[in-house]
């Protein structure tokens, strides 16, 4: 692991243990600066993103993340209904596919049940679950943290063994910047993932007064489960326009198709903060998600009760179900191909 400092005095990272599951495994935590004092800590159990702290022109820090405040909650998240992946890597496929099935090569791929009849974000046993290794650390100007998971070949039943890895950067310009690759070493699919919840006010507040602008056109139309039609449709006098501004929705759970032409997929703006964030991404599509909440058993960071307008979710990625609809972009994975993605959340004061 590289370690180095950005000076004698002043090292902007800090890695430190965040706790010890059950079985012994401790999961580390690193927390990087920058030049301007964002900080970011990431967690190595499902390389999680647990909080990013934007100073303010007027003196105040405000966490712009939902998540816990210790490993226990973040693993008994998982064993509650609608867990709400708090700022983690999601995977091997992010999304439902339908009736937790999929053909490749001719071959059924039966997949386990997590979503009603569906597999939901890699099923049970999923990469926001797992352990990840802390491949390298880099100081200095746009420091970041490497992450690495092993996923052996049958890990819910998907083909090959994969081997994933995720960079988290913070830039000098308060750029959180997402690196993914991953190899195979036969054919399979994926679709990798970020599920943070992002509220600019902080993350005891409500996003219902921040303002959402997506510029995409089309949507991927879903029945009543959540899951895609095949079909794509136009967003134009539905509930579904945001191509111009307006107040976050109370409820959504879509996924919205990118142009190629399109550079920022999604803004979102506090005027209470004077925040603003810009999310830009290589994926096909951008899944919004408000309507996550936690059960009173967990303990939610500074003791706050979180509720289904807490946070909001920005989750760049290939279409749900693409394995299932062949008119979707390709979410197959050969061997001697190299996975990859990025995804840039970009915060500044206005």
């Amino acid at each position: 692991m590289e370690i180095k400092h950005i000076s004698q005095f002043t090292p902007n990272f800090v890695i430190k243990s965040f706790g010890s599951t059950a079985k012994g495994q401790v999961v580390d935590s690193c927390e990087l600066t920058n030049k301007n004092g964002v900080t970011i800590q990431v967690i190595s159990l499902g390389a999680t993103l647990t909080s990013l702290k934007m100073p303010l022109k007027n003196g105040d820090v405000v966490d712009v993340v939902l998540g816990f405040d210790n490993l226990e909650s973040y693993i008994k998240s998982f064993e509650i209904e609608g867990a709400p992946y708090f700022g983690a890597i999601v995977g091997r496929y992010a999304g439902r596919i339908k009736d937790s099935v999929f053909q490749l090569n001719g071959k059924k791929i039966q997949l386990s049940a997590n979503n009603s009849n569906h597999s939901l974000h890699g099923g049970i046993d999923n990469f926001s679950r797992k352990i990840w290794t802390i491949k390298n650390v880099k100081a200095g100007e746009n420091p970041s943290i490497t992450l690495t998971y092993f996923s052996i070949s049958g890990e819910e039943n998907y083909p090959g063994d994969l081997n994933v890895e995720i960079t988290y950067t913070l830039t000098e310009e308060n750029e959180l910047v997402l690196d993914y690759s991953a190899t195979t070493t036969e054919d399979t699919v994926i679709n990798l993932t970020h599920h943070t919840y992002f509220n600019l006010d902080g993350h005891e507040g409500s996003v219902l007064n921040q303002e959402l602008q997506l510029p995409s056109k089309k949507t991927v139309e879903i029945t009543n489960e959540g899951v895609p039609t095949g079909k794509i449709i136009e967003v134009a006098n539905t509930e579904f326009d945001f191509t111009t501004t307006r107040s976050c929705p109370a409820s959504i759970d879509n996924s919205f198709v990118i142009d190629n032409n399109e550079v920022v997929v999604a803004t979102l703006k506090s005027s209470k903060n004077n925040l603003k964030m810009e999310v830009i991404t290589d994926q096909p599509s951008v899944h919004i998600y408000v309507g996550g909440k936690t059960d009173v058993i967990l303990e939610n960071k500074d003791a706050v009760e979180y509720h289904s307008q807490s946070g909001i979710c920005f989750e760049t990625q290939n279409f749900p179900d693409a394995p299932n609809q062949s008119q979707f972009p390709n979410a197959v994975l050969k061997p001697l191909e190299t996975y990859k993605q990025k995804t840039i959340y970009k915060l500044q004061e206005f």
